[in-house]
């Protein structure tokens, strides 16, 4: 059953009733799909007091946080349980994202994994330091044979610890459909994590949906709270628009914790008829960029709040959101009075409620045939193109939110080691879902030796990005997912070595040799080291030092060390140290 909103707003008040009661009636106002996920089959999987510094669907930097982050009493090196019986059916190592990192598989279709792991126990540990000397990689992802590696529940698999992209001691911890790897929130499986506290709306903001969110700077509204129930100090809101979609500000906490968390679900109403909402639930790691879609992307990269959209960009598949009656953008076509309901919950079915009222001002346009678009827009769900004599940009269909003007602007860059104008294509409060090709034309002449040198580089305020160009006579290109300004530059600086010891020193009393190469670019593409001419593991956790923990393969005596280092134009730096242990 389907109504566009205009008529919703028009209906003769004993039809509304009937419509009303069928939806109160049926299914129990089931808007999404029934979980049917096993209670207490999964154990807590940390040997710590129980809590939670995240949950599953917290809003992160161009991707939803994907599990539940385990406290591990601000230490390192607490013990990890598997959560259920089951086999070890994958081991990653790398320097960011889960760092050391167990995935379990169990009988019941799904998969365990447990992250920011200090140290696995010794007979994995074993088999992946022989795995990584047989590969010559510290960076592995193994695959494990159902047999191998059996565990029970409760059994000891790991050590806390905080590596990878952790900022603090703590173990990520997730449940996935092992046929899908979808990740399920994981407060939904009867976890003994106690939470009675209902989510908290701290603001409420309105859009004018007759142009792009993009275009334009939300209104915000204060709220006030009486109980569970919020309402806007406004007692109506004025509406200049026909067209409008609502977004909010809000956070949930467990029982006994400050840490302010993300919340489960919202749905909005119209005079009380559900028009659309989210739920998070169900997300694959090749879906979790489109947070940039949920959230009001542009005012946070601005600085501002997160702001989460209860209706859907048009450049956003189904996702999270569920559309009930429509995508959730409101169309009034009356100066009447409406209620609008945002009822936003927790995975614990703890409730809180914003109620308000909104008014259609009587000079605001009346709803119309749908506007042509600007010839200098540029669309989602279409591919977008932009040539000219020295800039080409290639966008696919899947890179867009929603409709953009487009905005390009080149100046000179007086640097020597740029070859080409500083292209400013859209900025970066503009999110990108896919990677778009940038090709650029150089504007003097590369000297020989640095055509195999170059780099596009993409800046943004202090961060940037350079990736190496693949060359087409005076062009070169790239791949990016982030706007802002674009260059070609030529780097043939090789990369510096620095090592914790001079040559030819006796270093018996250490327990570690950290090498640390740096770059005019800061990116270290290859390392490599050997001792006495065989491959030697250095660590890279969180991807600057390298560490080499004194073991087996160094004994007592005289040894030479080499390093090689590479950097992303290509550039290589070799040093040789001899040291005595």
């Amino acid at each position: 059953m389907s109504y566009s909103f205009n008529k919703i707003c028009n209906l003769h008040k004993p039809f509304l009733f009937l419509i009303f009661l069928f939806f109160t009636l049926s299914a129990s106002a089931q808007y999404f799909k029934e979980k049917n996920y096993p209670k207490n089959y999964f154990i807590y999987p940390v040997k710590a007091r129980i809590s939670l510094a995240a949950n599953f669907g917290e809003l992160r930097t161009n991707h939803y946080h994907m599990g539940l982050d385990c406290r591990t009493d601000q230490v390192v090196n607490r013990h990890v349980v598997a959560a259920a019986d089951g086999y070890v059916s994958r081991v990653s190592v790398a320097p960011f994202g889960f760092g050391q990192a167990i995935y379990i598989r169990h009988p019941n279709g799904l998969t365990t994994v447990y992250g920011h792991l200090n140290r696995f126990f010794n007979d994995l540990e074993k088999y992946v330091k022989e795995q990584q000397y047989s590969q010559e990689r510290w960076n592995i992802d193994l695959p494990l044979p159902p047999g191998l590696f059996p565990v029970k529940q409760g059994q000891f698999i790991a050590y806390s610890g905080s590596t990878g992209g952790s900022q603090g001691p703590h173990v990520h911890f997730e449940i996935r459909d092992t046929k899908t790897d979808k990740v399920l929130n994981e407060l939904l499986f009867g976890l003994p994590i106690p939470d009675n506290v209902p989510p908290t709306i701290v603001r409420l903001a309105m859009y004018d949906r007759t142009k792009s969110t993009y275009s334009q700077s939300p209104r915000i509204f204060g709220l006030r709270k009486a109980g569970t129930e919020y309402t806007t100090n406004d007692a109506i809101i004025p509406v200049e628009s026909d067209k409008i979609s609502f977004g909010i500000s809000a956070n949930d906490k467990q029982s006994g914790s400050q840490n302010p968390n993300g919340i489960y679900e919202a749905i909005i109403f119209l005079d009380n008829m559900p028009l659309s909402g989210f739920q998070l639930d169900s997300i694959g790691y090749d879906e979790t960029r489109y947070v940039n879609a949920n959230v009001d992307y542009k005012t946070h990269a601005a600085g501002g709040p997160y702001i989460q959209h209860l209706s859907r960009l048009p450049g956003y598949p189904v996702g999270v959101y569920q559309d009930i009656n429509g995508d959730g953008v409101i169309q009034l076509a009356d100066a009447a009075i409406h209620e609008v309901k945002i009822v936003v919950k927790d995975a614990n079915d703890n409730t809180s409620v914003l109620r308000f009222k909104i008014r259609k001002n009587s000079t605001a346009p009346s709803p119309d045939a749908p506007a042509a678009n600007s010839p200098g827009e540029f669309q989602p769900n279409e591919v977008n193109v932009f040539e000219s004599e020295n800039l080409q940009l290639y966008l696919p269909v899947s890179t867009l939110y929603d409709s953009v003007e487009f905005s390009h602007s080149q100046k000179i860059s007086p640097a020597p080691d740029i070859y080409s104008p500083v292209h400013s294509i859209f900025s970066g409060l503009i999110p990108s879902q896919d990677f778009f090709t940038v090709r650029i034309k150089t504007n003097k002449p590369v000297p020989e030796n640095l055509q195999d040198k170059m780099l596009v580089r993409q800046k943004w305020k202090s961060k940037e990005e350079v990736v190496k160009a693949s060359r087409t006579g005076d062009w070169y290109s790239g791949k990016f997912n982030k706007f802002g300004d674009f260059e070609l530059i030529a780097d043939d600086a090789p990369p510096a070595i620095h090592v914790d010891f001079h040559d030819n020193a006796n270093i018996s009393r250490y327990h570690t040799i950290v090498v640390t190469p740096t770059d005019n670019n800061d990116v270290i593409k290859n390392f490599r080291a050997e001792l006495d001419g065989k491959w030697l593991m250095f660590s890279n956790d969180k991807g600057k030092k390298y560490i080499y923990h004194f073991d087996e393969h160094c004994g007592p005596g005289k040894h030479e060390l080499k390093i090689s280092v590479q950097d992303e134009a290509g550039n290589t730096t070799q040093k040789i140290y001899h040291f005595t242990r």
